[in-house]
């Protein structure tokens, strides 16, 4: 099942380590099957706050995706980009082909104590 890297990252200055990590991430993610989705782009906050950037790279699996964190070539980059730009970045499976939300819904409506169930 594809999983995501995905990072929001905050507004940073540029740096000479910053431009060296993109200049080498996509050798690091290449042997996972990895891939950038989102990079760059301008992002249309719909609600909340969302300041910085976005970026995610999908993967085969989310096997593949820790071993490419995981890996030593990631880990001698990472530092490149962490000294200078903060933000959050997790590991996420994607869903199944053919999932079906109203599953989820149903699971939830099961676990409602009884007398939330006839509002």
């Amino acid at each position: 099942m594809t999983a995501y890297a995905i990072a929001h990252l905050q507004e940073a200055a540029p740096h000479p380590e910053t431009a060296e990590y993109m200049e080498r991430i996509t050798d690091t993610m290449t042997p996972y099957g990895g891939r950038f989705l989102v990079h760059g782009a301008q992002h249309e906050v719909k609600e909340g706050r969302w300041p910085g950037h976005v970026v995610m790279i999908g993967f085969p699996s989310l096997d593949r995706a820790r071993a490419w964190w995981d890996s030593a070539a990631y880990q001698e980059i990472a530092p490149l980009r962490s000294r200078h730009i903060e933000g959050d970045i997790i590991l996420v499976p994607g869903v199944a082909d053919g999932y079906d939300p109203t599953t989820t819904a149903q699971a939830i409506r099961e676990a409602l104590p009884a007398q939330q169930l006839d509002k």
